[in-house]
């Protein structure tokens, strides 16, 4: 907009008469919350010279829900949003819900209990936990999903890596790294999960493309160490041609143990996920080959960045603070590129 941005300008803009414009700018009160942020969006979009009033006066309490707290994965982004809080304004506050178990009922009570005014959480995508968020939009709640996507529901936003993307990656390097052609044995949670379900179809979508792979069998090992492996060792002595393993989820000592064992006549390539203190010692080992991280502390700050954004928690002009948005990328590790041993 070319010349000198004036109130009536922004007044045109947000749809208000100049008066609200006014009261707004200058914090005289008396104006909503949705046509505060109407006329300060405006200013913002026109350009308008002037500092404008900060959204941070409100206090914004944050819920985050995880389920599984032994899983290394759900203890790493525990850790992450506890150090976020300290980096925080202090008008923001992050209370973090662990649950016992991901049922998709235990996951939908949490929600439907929540006092916050956002919520950030890592669920399957199932009617129920697709209609607790529904009737949080319906409060006015927005929410973030975490880790593993929900499309289909009524979340504001997604904060994690491209899993198809991932599971492509792995495909990749099966192909390059297998001694020959065979099949490949996937372990994953369940394919409810949209994270598992996405990287097995990437890897599907990459195996397809190469002479002589395939996916031979998918493992529901529950993210359960014991049950990953019991399932392993009864597929490795059915089908002794498997020539790689991809574990899409968690239970990671389960594959190694299952490994171990040495049922197959070669050991097969093994890729995972998540870069913690176990991942990295079967990397030094050389029973895994590749790790794929999904890097939680970058999750947890675009979770809570796409909550401040939505809320318009603050100044987001050229000069004022900037919440990244932008999405992210999944990390590799291999033997000779493993950082700090991981404290989770």
């Amino acid at each position: 907009m070319s010349g000198k941005v004036t109130l009536k300008d922004v007044a045109e803009r947000a749809g208000v008469g100049p008066a609200t414009v006014d009261r707004v700018i200058n914090e005289r009160g008396n104006v909503s919350q949705e046509i505060s942020r109407k006329v300060l969006r405006a200013a913002r979009e026109l350009g308008l010279r002037r500092i404008l009033p900060q959204r941070h006066h409100r206090m914004i309490r944050i819920e985050v829900v995880l389920a599984r707290p032994e899983l290394p994965l759900i203890a790493r982004m525990r850790h992450e949003f506890q150090q976020l809080t300290t980096l925080l304004d202090p008008s923001i506050t992050i209370h973090r819900t662990i649950l016992r178990d991901e049922r998709p009922e235990t996951i939908a009570q949490a929600l439907g209990r929540t006092g916050c005014d956002a919520v950030i959480v890592y669920m399957p995508d199932d009617p129920l936990t697709r209609q607790a968020v529904a009737a949080l939009e319906a409060r006015g709640i927005p929410v973030v999903t975490l880790i593993s996507d929900v499309p289909q529901s009524a979340r504001i936003a997604y904060a994690g890596p491209d899993h198809f993307q991932s599971g492509r990656s792995a495909g990749y390097f099966i192909a390059r790294m297998s001694r020959r052609p065979g099949p490949v044995a996937v372990l994953c949670n369940t394919r409810g999960l949209q994270s598992h379900d996405d990287r097995i179809r990437g890897l599907e979508a990459c195996l397809t493309a190469q002479d002589g792979f395939s996916i031979g069998a998918v493992v529901e090992g529950r993210d359960d160490r014991d049950r990953s492996e019991s399932r392993l060792r009864q597929l490795f002595a059915s089908n002794r041609d498997i020539v790689a393993v991809y574990n899409v989820g968690a239970g990671n000592l389960g594959v190694a143990a299952a490994i171990r064992a040495d049922i197959l006549p070669e050991r097969p390539v093994f890729i995972g996920h998540e870069l913690t203190r176990f991942s990295a010692a079967l990397l030094r080992e050389g029973i895994m080959s590749l790790t794929i991280d999904q890097c939680p502390e970058l999750q947890a700050r675009l979770a809570v960045n796409h909550i401040l954004q939505h809320l318009d928690f603050a100044d987001l002009g050229p000069d004022g603070p900037h919440y990244d948005t932008k999405p992210l990328q999944a990390v590799l590790y291999g033997p000779e590129n493993i950082p700090e041993t991981p404290e989770i």
